[in-house]
């Protein structure tokens, strides 16, 4: 079934989140930008974990998260060890979350019109999950950069 298609995808790459952001020798490199780089590597990885929280957490698992998007942009300086946490959080909720789905679930239309237009569920967490390994490339090559 594709919820366990898209859980081994969002576990493999929150867990390459967490190791980028591990990787990084001073942690101060975070949230530095550079040029035309104008997005932090932690400022993404902020994005990220409220993005999955929202569209997943709080919408199809309905956990309560408050998603505050514009501090996902401008908080600065939290600590390393901060950052890895809440992403390993955002995988105990995505976990928990997609294991719940049926496959009539991943039929229905998903709860939001993100793109202005109806999707189905199923196309949601595809996208969510692209979004995911495009961020992810940008920290990579961030941290390469700038680290």
């Amino acid at each position: 079934m594709l919820t366990q298609t898209l859980l081994e995808l969002f576990t493999r790459d929150l867990n390459l989140l967490t190791e980028e952001i591990r990787q990084y020798k001073n942690e101060s490199n975070l949230w530095k930008t550079e040029g035309l780089i104008t997005n932090s590597a932690g400022g993404l990885c902020l994005h990220l974990i409220g993005n999955l929280n929202h569209f997943i957490g709080a919408i199809i698992g309905g956990t309560g998260y408050v998603r505050q998007r514009e501090l996902e942009f401008t908080l600065t300086d939290v600590p390393k060890m901060e950052l890895i946490k809440q992403v390993e959080d955002t995988l105990d909720v995505i976990d928990r979350t997609l294991k719940k789905l049926t496959e009539a679930d991943l039929q229905k239309e998903y709860e939001l019109q993100v793109f202005k237009k109806p999707m189905s569920t199923e196309y949601f967490l595809v996208h969510l999950s692209t979004h995911l390994s495009y961020h992810l490339g940008q920290i990579n090559y961030h941290r390469r950069l700038l680290d």
